[in-house]
């Protein structure tokens, strides 16, 4: 069963070394990252599942102890999914990358973690169906759901302005603060893709998770420093 949630984004900038003389436009964001993970430690889950956006030759299963880099960003470092040894030959996804430098900076030791790395343009059953699969364990099951929303909020935005992504945004952060499974099962997929809103696929897992389950939510953060959406929210 499901016992705990976090969302966080997922651009490398989070990461100070990457951001390097501009890390501290973010900091307010990593803090709430921070307090989301620490959301899931409370719960004293079996096990964390992170979840995030992978291109085809990253989707599926990645160990405990998989490996992730930045040095595709000019910075020379490594991080590990979770403690333990090395495992699995397949670099981690730039998401789930960041869920471990992420892990990593608050002492993660609660819980065994995995990853899955998730088809960024999955349709919305199959995510439910994913979800669904995860909470029907018999552990307690935490999940770590990184992502990002719209690309398309300014003229400077990955993907220029588009006039929708204020209102796609924001009733996303209106279900993620409200742990509205139905609201997030029911993103419009096609619009998300214009938008390049990445984070809609790993949303949906967790809709699929958490159906039932009776969690409470809280919004911990919604801003778009770069144009594109980063959201926080736990849900306990």
């Amino acid at each position: 069963m499901l016992v705990a949630a976090a969302v966080c984004p997922c651009p490398p900038l989070l990461v100070p070394e990457v951001a390097s003389g501009a890390a501290s436009e973010l900091d307010a964001l990593r803090a709430a990252c921070l307090d989301a993970v620490a959301v899931l430690a409370a719960a004293r889950p079996d096990r964390l599942v992170v979840v995030g956006p992978a291109g085809p030759a990253d989707q599926g299963h990645h160990p405990q102890g998989a490996a992730g880099t930045f040095r595709g960003f000019g910075v020379d470092l490594d991080v590990r999914l979770g403690d333990g040894q090395p495992a699995g030959e397949r670099v981690l996804p730039q998401s789930l990358t960041v869920a471990a430098w992420l892990l990593g900076r608050t002492g993660w030791a609660t819980a065994p973690v995995e990853g899955l790395g998730i088809g960024e343009w999955a349709g919305a059953e199959e995510c439910l169906e994913t979800g669904r699969g995860l909470a029907a364990r018999g552990d307690r099951v935490a999940l770590l759901a990184m992502g990002d929303g719209s690309a398309c909020r300014t003229l400077k935005a990955p993907g220029y302005l588009d006039d929708r992504a204020e209102g796609f945004d924001a009733a996303t952060a209106r279900a993620l603060g409200a742990a509205d499974t139905g609201a997030l099962a029911a993103l419009d997929e096609d619009l998300a893709r214009q938008l390049q809103a990445a984070g809609r696929a790993p949303w949906q897992v967790l809709a699929g998770a958490a159906e039932g389950a009776g969690l409470r939510g809280a919004l911990l953060h919604d801003e778009a420093p770069y144009g594109v959406g980063y959201f926080v929210a736990a849900w306990s």
